[in-house]
């Protein structure tokens, strides 16, 4: 996992894929730190655009659902025709992001309170799970993306109380998984975009740049 990120840096850090074709990722626009997810990908040269409707995925390498409150993004999502779009921009391998909020609504299950999803990860997450925090908590920790520990922000976050047997745990908190991957699919209860550490992101864009081809819908050959 280590060496396969590592192995990516180049291409990315210039914002290209193989056949020198430009990745870019939609963010979605609704609530949360979008633009600091934007900060982040321009610092790695990495083009994005905010989305609000279905066109606005159109040409996208992979999309990144922020922190916010799910509810209101996930009623926003159905209302805007963006839930069913999203979840057939995942079955023809692109790839999705989700942080705290976002991935709530990548879960198949959620609880504390029960609410619906575009289940796209094979988890279960209760909302709240760390309580109504007012203060952001920081830790640091091993994961399987860097030798040195990866320092997460937590506010508000979700618990990844079960993950499927298919999905890999990338890093922990207090015993639960923090940061998951199922494929091309990868969903965070912390906030990567709130540090100066780029690993997260990197490892997303090597999904991204390995994924679906915007101009042809289908998965990259490799």
């Amino acid at each position: 996992m280590e060496h396969e990120v590592s192995a990516m840096r180049i291409s990315i850090f210039r914002g290209t894929r193989a056949g020198d074709e430009k990745v870019k990722i939609g963010i979605l626009a609704v609530q949360g730190d979008f633009e600091a997810h934007a900060a982040i990908l321009h610092q790695l040269g990495v083009d994005t655009v905010e989305v609000r409707t279905p066109a606005g995925l159109e040409g996208c390498n992979g999309l990144i659902l922020p922190g916010g409150e799910s509810t209101t993004q996930l009623q926003f999502l159905q209302e805007e025709g963006l839930a069913e779009k999203i979840q057939q921009f995942a079955r023809r391998g692109g790839a999705i992001f989700g942080t705290c909020a976002g991935a709530i609504l990548l879960a198949n299950e959620v609880r504390n309170p029960k609410q619906d999803s575009l289940k796209l990860l094979d988890m279960t997450v209760l909302r709240n799970g760390y309580g109504r925090q007012v203060a952001s908590d920081v830790v640091s920790g091993p994961s399987k993306l860097k030798k040195e520990p990866l320092e997460m922000v937590f506010i508000r976050g979700p618990i990844i109380e079960h993950a499927g047997p298919d999905v890999e745990v990338l890093a922990e908190y207090g015993g639960k998984p923090a940061l998951v991957q199922h494929g091309h699919i990868m969903a965070a209860t912390f906030h990567p975009e709130l540090t100066d550490d780029t690993t997260v992101h990197q490892h997303f864009l090597s999904l991204a740049a390995n994924g679906t081809s915007p101009a042809t819908g289908s998965a990259k050959s490799k």
